[in-house]
């Protein structure tokens, strides 16, 4: 039996996020912006990593001096590179995103973040994590649509609890139908499903209620769904059992909302990883969204 030594295993796109100085409600009307490190994934696994989880990522990058400038950022945090791909004659993805308390504004530049190849990625990593964790960003497309959905169902065959982020839009996704068909075949895998309310109602439309969207994933196989609704804290259904309603914390000066939502679902996840019960996990989750929001480190939890 292999040991399962590696907490989170996350599968999907690395990315530079160029993210405004000032805060705007546009890409429009941003002027200026700073470079960071980003991508769903890749702000799970640097949170998790901070938190002093053992974390592995597979991704694919360009060639380049941003995949070099990525490479380096990651070797930096301890993350396990070994199914990183940096991809000759391939430009590294860049997104740009506007500062915001609210959701930001962002235009997509996509290149080498969806080549993920099958070939790319260690089985025996597979087997060794606790955690698959992935994204509707990285679905989006093939070869990365493909070789997610392989080695989330070998992880699943072999005793690791899957994770989703259904971070949906419409700029990454050309069809609404396409993608609620792919997530339908990821959640045969019965994955932690972290879902925000302005994703429900892109994925859905805004007449499907909350009670409609817990029914239709518990129908197809899912047990947990965390569904995030920002200033109003977080509900979570268990299939068979009640819906659970927690409160944010308030803050009173939220610097920036841009990766709460990693922050919280990597809090989360640190806690199923510690077999904490479903309240203390969505606790420590909205702590380390709040230490996010307050543009605190989170090395400091």
């Amino acid at each position: 039996m292999v040991i399962k030594d590696i907490d989170i295993f996350c599968v999907g796109e690395t990315i530079v996020d160029l993210i405004g100085i000032e805060a705007k409600d546009s890409i429009k009307n941003t002027n200026k912006f700073e470079r960071h490190l980003g991508g769903s994934p890749t702000n799970v696994a640097l949170n998790c990593s901070k938190l002093k989880l053992k974390v592995a990522l597979a991704s694919s990058v360009g060639e380049d001096n941003l995949g070099n400038y990525i490479h380096e950022e990651l070797i930096k945090n301890q993350i396990d590179i070994s199914c990183v791909k940096l991809i000759d004659n391939m430009a590294t993805s860049i997104i740009l995103v506007s500062k915001t308390t609210e959701t930001p504004d962002f235009i997509p530049y996509r290149n080498a973040d969806y080549y993920i190849y099958e070939s790319q990625i260690k089985e025996h990593t597979i087997l060794r994590s606790k955690i698959f964790h992935t994204t509707c960003f990285a679905l989006s497309r093939d070869p990365a649509q493909t070789t997610i959905l392989k080695y989330a169902e070998l992880a699943y065959k072999n005793g690791s609890k899957t994770s989703i982020d259904l971070n949906f839009s419409s700029k990454i996704w050309t069809n609404r139908d396409d993608a609620l068909k792919v997530i339908m075949k990821y959640c045969k895998y019965n994955p932690l499903i972290k879902i925000s309310l302005d994703d429900m109602h892109r994925i859905f439309g805004s007449t499907m209620s909350e009670n409609e969207m817990f029914a239709f994933f518990h129908n197809q196989n899912v047990d947990l769904i965390c569904l995030t609704k920002g200033k109003e804290g977080v509900v979570i259904s268990e299939r068979n059992k009640k819906t659970y309603a927690f409160p944010s914390i308030k803050i009173p000066n939220i610097k920036d909302a841009t990766g709460a939502g990693d922050a919280f679902w990597s809090g989360f996840l640190y806690g199923f990883i510690h077999e904490f019960t479903i309240e203390k996990s969505v606790q420590t989750g909205l702590l380390i969204s709040a230490l996010k929001l307050q543009g605190k480190n989170i090395n400091n939890y």
